[in-house]
């Protein structure tokens, strides 16, 4: 469902793990920022919402790190109604303390409690001296109290699906499939799943930098996590510390236009490996770069006709097929993985781009799925923002992808199928993201980001009031986690020293 950008950042480290496994066996002038707060909590007056924003957390140790769960209104329309649990992950400043940077991978869905040990992995020492890192888990994902849809083999055969669009009734067929799931979401999910949109997470964000004592929230958010930063910073503007947006979702644009920019970026990205691959020895695609994108594109035609074996009781579908090529355009490190799954399945055997399908999924070799961040995906997307479910409508929306993205344009066709009938009402977003008021936020763009395009980067940027563009010259989904020197350097300088990069900055490394 591509109506809004997917990432899932601690997937992606699992499928370049993968990679190694099959290969081995086969500078600016700056400015200063004002500097983040000491911990002195920030609470707003009245509204019923105290209660919320003093209490006091009680974190415990939990493999080596610290681990809490805070409270929030299910509906912050009704502070004294039900509640939500949110799930929080540290790891502690091992010098002079700054206050607590909280992260964010993406998705939506992706767990941000289970992605700190990735982000350990890869922040700049000062990072990790000065700040408390916190994940945490926004509302309906993983750990906090979370979507239930579908158990696993539901998933696998919901995933494995080739959708057709042909008529009028297909298109029907296609929408009462999602609207059966929309309902055994509502179903295990309960009232939750009305309450998981970006709006409500953002308003949780800062009832959490409250809990854990700052007066201002420092932040790091990747993919659809800048989603939610940017919508926090609109909400809260005063409150924002130093905030970084890398692979910029523009929550200003419409799911239309997120969905042809995003067709346009997968298919910029599938060039890039295509030219790549041809450059070196053992590519299974050979001619011009032309040639070996319709032989990409005629795989997917067969493999729809005739799904491909691939050693286990689960064939490859064409669905299949293109999640499993797709996820490996994230990252130029994943690009070998996929050169040796196009060989497999192009000699017959499926099992490669199964594998890498997996990986994107979360789906363990018992058939379990170990994260709900596919529900969550889902059922995000529905209440944030939906697509026109008009036939023609979207036929005519099929033909402006295809115009843009000929070989993979049609798996991001007909968007507003799948929340068409959803269980429960779009709540939207918000009518002003210029967030006035805030300091300056820094907003990541990598040029050839096929998830989030380059341009969404420069209009975020162009949105806030105080966008401060970083551009990184490159391949890939995000800059900072994905080892850009350069990119890291001045985000580190940021969160560090307050040290703001100057607007339009490009780093080639």
């Amino acid at each position: 469902m591509p109506s809004r950008p997917s990432r899932r950042l601690s997937a992606l480290a699992a499928l370049v793990a993968v990679v190694a496994l099959v290969v081995a066996g086969c500078t600016a002038p700056k400015n200063q920022a004002s500097p983040t707060a000491l911990p002195t909590s920030t609470l707003p007056s009245g509204g019923g919402l105290d209660a919320f924003y003093g209490q006091q957390l009680e974190w415990r140790t939990c493999d080596d790190l610290q681990c809490a769960s805070a409270q929030v209104p299910l509906d912050y329309a009704d502070p004294d109604g039900e509640r939500v649990t949110i799930a929080l992950r540290r790891s502690t400043a091992t010098g002079e303390r700054l206050g607590s940077l909280f992260i964010n991978p993406g998705g939506p869905g992706a767990s941000g409690y289970d992605f700190l040990d990735s982000f350990l992995a890869i922040a700049g020492k000062g990072v990790l001296e000065h700040y408390d890192v916190v994940g945490f888990d926004p509302r309906g994902v993983q750990h906090s109290d979370r979507i239930r849809c579908l158990d696993g083999p539901e998933m696998d055969e919901f995933t494995a699906h080739d959708p057709s669009y042909d008529t009028d009734a297909d298109i029907a067929h296609e929408a009462a499939r999602w609207a059966e799931v929309g309902k055994k979401c509502l179903e295990q999910t309960g009232d939750l799943l009305a309450h998981v949109d970006t709006v409500s997470a953002a308003r949780d964000l800062d009832v959490l930098r409250a809990s854990v004592g700052d007066e201002k929230l420092t932040y790091v958010g990747f993919s659809y996590g800048t989603d939610l930063g940017a919508t926090y910073a609109a909400l809260f503007p005063t409150t924002v510390g130093r905030m970084v947006l890398d692979g910029a979702l523009d929550p200003t644009l419409s799911a239309d236009d997120v969905t042809v920019g995003q067709a346009k970026g997968f298919e910029g990205a599938l060039r890039a490996y295509v030219a790549d691959c041809q450059a070196g020895a053992s590519c299974p695609l050979d001619g011009s770069v032309d040639d070996g994108m319709r032989q990409i594109e005629d795989l997917l035609d067969r493999v729809r006709a005739q799904p491909l074996s691939t050693g286990t009781d689960r064939p490859l579908t064409q669905a299949l097929a293109f999640t499993g090529i797709a996820v490996t355009l994230y990252s130029q490190d994943s690009w070998g993985f996929l050169t040796q799954a196009l060989t497999l399945a192009l000699r017959g055997n499926g099992a490669g781009l199964l594998q890498a399908s997996d990986v994107y999924y979360d789906r363990d070799p018992d058939g379990t799925y170990s994260t709900n961040a596919t529900e969550a995906f889902w059922s995000i997307n529905c209440v944030d923002d939906r697509s026109d479910a008009d036939p023609a409508a979207m036929r005519d929306q099929a033909e402006r992808i295809e115009e843009v993205a000929p070989t993979v344009g049609f798996f991001f066709s007909y968007g507003g199928v799948p929340c068409e009938d959803w269980s429960v009402p779009l709540v939207g977003g918000l009518d002003d993201y210029s967030a006035k008021g805030a300091p300056p936020i820094v907003v990541v763009g990598t040029t050839n980001d096929p998830a989030t395009p380059y341009a969404w980067a420069e209009s975020l940027a162009e949105t806030l009031s105080t966008g401060v563009l970083v551009t990184h010259v490159g391949e890939g989904h995000t800059a900072y986690a994905t080892g850009s020197t350069c990119v890291q350097e001045l985000v580190d300088a940021y969160l560090v020293d307050g040290t703001v990069p100057e607007d339009g900055v490009r780093c080639e490394s």
